[in-house]
């Protein structure tokens, strides 16, 4: 097929609609890409429950196959299963997967051995070069010697027990927990990672299902956690836990059925982690996360590192600072013993020890770590980007007790509030983000920042 591949080749990961945008023929010239590009004598892939997934998959491992690669295909897998599959095997890898998008889209997530993340500047560029210049010519150059082999292995097993080796939950009372699935991955792994403990879980949309019969697998949308809220009310559930479609995220749910800030989250599982460390360590956040975050942290004893959005920025931190744990605003949770790579499940164990560890309501324990009043993400179509940051930085720009900094986008920062505006890399919008210790002034604070943003 004829592609545009600067439509599907993003920033960190292959997207796009099947068959419209690519296909299996595309697949397997990707397979053969990768395989070119790591220079790796074997590999390992996975995909999630879309239709298209398989077929996809498949094709992949013919391409890096037929340049001399041996392929293992863990087959249905969570994103965070085939990163556990790539570290433990020490093999790069590929996960087809679109996670929440829509039924019609998938998409390619690929590691180098260890789980290390591939990017536009790590490899993602070179692939898609060679990808291009294949689809003009018709076929990639031969290769000399023998073609590789594929093989099948099942490793949710293994993806479990290491799981369950790094958090204890063996000694915790019993809890209630209602699941919702999403109809994604969560459905194949939360079964196996939760047997045995002394959970009653209430499953919620476990059956596999790429056409997302019952809500989007997106979390981060409260429409999508609407029926997870009411069924946590109803079972009288001491929580409830979301997955997204690849099952990398998870987002967690209280007794009351309010959802939990994964800033919050992130502070919980950050003292956790802390602790198994000896009080000391660094901790990753991004820079709209929570300030409950770093406060936390340091009365943990730890080091708060202030890094920029995006997995590819928090997992180079977390190799540069030798960090223990990583968390953003979006439910990704990052952990050093994990290969640096970010796994939903992992954190929802962390919740599940520290919950069943005492005695108390879920919306108790959290209480500590969510200090502040915080807007979420608010997104505004503009005409010139750099024009309305220009803007808010000329309106608060020399105020006293104000600083700027230009990390992401303009963070303007003050005694008892913040906000960050940053420009979407592929639409024309800016995202703000805004932060106070009480409700009226963040209203303030964010109107105000949304009328310059605006006008």
């Amino acid at each position: 097929m004829a592609a545009d591949l600067s439509q599907i080749v993003k920033a960190y990961d292959v997207r796009g609609v099947v068959p419209d945008q690519w296909d299996e023929t595309l697949a397997e010239l990707f397979g053969a890409a990768f395989a070119r590009v790591t220079g790796a004598r074997a590999i390992v892939t996975g995909h999630d429950m879309r239709p298209s997934s398989p077929a996809l998959s498949g094709a992949f491992a013919r391409g890096a196959a037929a340049h001399g690669v041996d392929v293992t295909e863990i087959g249905l897998c969570s994103t965070d299963q085939l990163y556990y599959a790539s570290g433990a095997l020490d093999l790069p890898g590929a996960m087809f997967t679109a996670s929440h998008n829509p039924a019609r889209y998938n998409g390619i997530k690929l590691c180098r051995a260890g789980a290390a993340p591939v990017g536009q500047d790590t490899g993602l560029a070179e692939i898609r070069a060679l990808v291009e210049r294949w689809t003009d010519s018709g076929a990639p150059e031969p290769t000399a010697g023998t073609p590789g082999t594929v093989t099948r292995r099942d490793t949710l097993d293994d993806y479990a027990a290491h799981l369950r080796s790094l958090v204890d939950l063996t000694t915790i009372r019993p809890l209630k927990v209602v699941v919702d699935a999403g109809n994604g991955m969560g459905g194949h792994t939360v079964p196996t990672v939760l047997a045995g403990l002394p959970l009653t879980v209430v499953p919620m949309y476990f059956e596999l299902d790429g056409t997302f019969p019952n809500h989007e697998a997106n979390p981060l949308d409260p429409a999508n956690l609407v029926d997870l809220r009411k069924r946590v009310r109803e079972e009288d559930a001491d929580l409830g836990l979301a997955f997204d479609g690849d099952a990398d995220r998870c987002f967690v749910v209280d007794e009351r059925g309010e959802p939990v800030s994964p800033s919050a989250i992130t502070a919980l599982v950050a003292s956790r982690e802390l602790a198994r460390n000896g009080g000391k360590g660094t901790i990753i956040h991004n820079l709209i996360t929570s300030w409950s975050v770093p406060e936390v942290v340091r009365e943990n004893g730890g080091t708060p590192e202030r890094t920029r959005v995006g997995h590819s920025f928090i997992k180079a931190e977390m190799a540069r600072t030798g960090a223990i744990f990583g968390g953003e605003h979006s439910a990704h949770y990052y952990f050093r013993d994990f290969w640096n790579a970010d796994t939903g499940m992992l954190a929802a164990l962390h919740v599940l020890a520290a919950l069943g560890g005492q005695q108390g309501t879920l919306s108790a324990l959290v209480a500590q770590y969510d200090r502040y009043v915080g807007s979420g993400e608010i997104n505004s179509t503009v005409d010139d980007q750099a024009a309305r940051l220009a803007a808010i930085r000329a309106a608060y720009e020399g105020r006293e007790g104000i600083t700027l900094d230009d990390l992401d986008g303009l963070t303007v920062t003050a005694a008892d509030w913040w906000f960050n505006v940053r420009p979407s890399n592929t639409e024309p919008l800016l995202r703000l983000n805004a932060e106070a210790r009480d409700e009226a002034t963040l209203t303030t604070v964010r109107d105000q920042a949304l009328h310059l943003i605006r006008t």
